[in-house]
């Protein structure tokens, strides 16, 4: 139990038990169903694959407000490229790809080169992305909105709903929950992470490169965030310029929720996909509940408080009881 309890996520992985458990009973066996699993594991799917990348940052000491323009950007290039232009799927994914790269390396050149916080930086990148996303889009097909029809091997890779309900999404999140947890917490790139969160000078005395890791870290971000991108156009037929709002405070929501330090230097995966678990629960929860929809909005800002007053007390309390059960 000591052990357990040094880690970060215990205190989230309670707040999920605590989470599902009201809405279990309050929804019914519609939210313990295959239909209430499938509702909110594929909002999970969708946030939680940005929430990673999103997290790293911000253990790193950094935020990232241009997920939200990344990702309708991703699905109009690719379906500008596939539908408009006519060219196979795989290159409008890969011209996707790249504009999530592209917008990754300026924001972490910007970051690296100057000295305005991230936030103002990624605000206006997220800003110059959306406007030209819709200049672009409104030149070449005269609107703001482009469809596309995915070949079947493509839509069952990327965007294909097994039972009709479970987005295969999920699984493309549970390997990037896999895949980060390693380079965060198995690799030496994942220390390096820590150390420029905990204290980026004393990191550059140490021999890390604190100006490559951030553009590394920053061309993470965009690519997922345009992958995802990817996957809302191939599942959806349809992408908008203004589609991708909602995942800029939602994936730092769930970033703090599952433990991570607003100021840098403390998180794990484990805690990110636990608190973006529990954001979605919540979310759907409400509304299997029967409850006010409003109420989403007022119980996610609640949690959010309560995870930045409440992280930093339950690690020192984690780490004391850890002290304690070794004596």
């Amino acid at each position: 139990m000591a052990q357990f309890l040094r880690h970060p996520e215990a205190g989230t992985l309670f707040g999920l038990l605590v989470a599902y458990a009201a809405f279990a009973v309050l929804g019914g066996q519609n939210f313990v169903g295959a239909q209430g699993w499938s509702s909110w594991l594929n909002v999970a799917a969708e946030v939680g694959i940005i929430a990673l990348p999103v997290g790293l940052l911000m253990i790193a000491g950094f935020l990232d407000i241009s997920v939200g323009s990344v990702v309708p950007a991703s699905s109009l290039t690719v379906a500008l490229i596939s539908n408009h232009y006519q060219l196979p799927i795989p290159v409008g994914i890969a011209g996707g790809l790249a504009v999530g790269l592209l917008i990754g390396f300026i924001n972490g050149m910007l970051v690296t080169r100057t000295t305005v916080p991230s936030l103002i930086i990624t605000i206006g990148t997220m800003f110059g992305t959306m406007g030209l996303a819709l200049g672009l889009t409104v030149l070449i097909k005269g609107s703001t909105g482009v469809f596309l029809v995915a070949d079947p091997l493509t839509k069952s890779i990327l965007g294909e709903a097994l039972g009709g309900m479970f987005r295969v999404g999920i699984f493309w999140w549970i390997g990037g929950i896999a895949l980060f947890y390693y380079l965060l917490h198995v690799s030496p790139w994942g220390n390096g992470v820590f150390a420029m969160g905990g204290d980026a000078e004393s990191a550059r005395n140490a021999g890390i490169s604190t100006k490559r890791l951030t553009v590394q870290l920053y061309m993470l971000s965009g690519v997922v965030s345009a992958f995802v991108g990817v996957i809302q156009i191939i599942a959806n037929s349809n992408a908008q310029v203004a589609a991708g709002s909602s995942f800029i405070f939602n994936s730092i929501m769930c970033v703090a929720i599952g433990g991570v330090s607003l100021t840098g230097g403390a998180g794990s995966v484990i805690g990110i996909a636990l608190g973006t678990t529990i954001f979605s629960v919540v979310t759907q929860g409400v509304f299997y509940s029967g409850l006010d929809t409003n109420l989403v909005s007022i119980v996610i800002g609640g949690m959010f408080l309560i995870a930045v007053l409440t992280n930093d007390s339950f690690r020192n309390f984690a780490q004391s009881f850890s002290s304690m059960a070794k004596k």
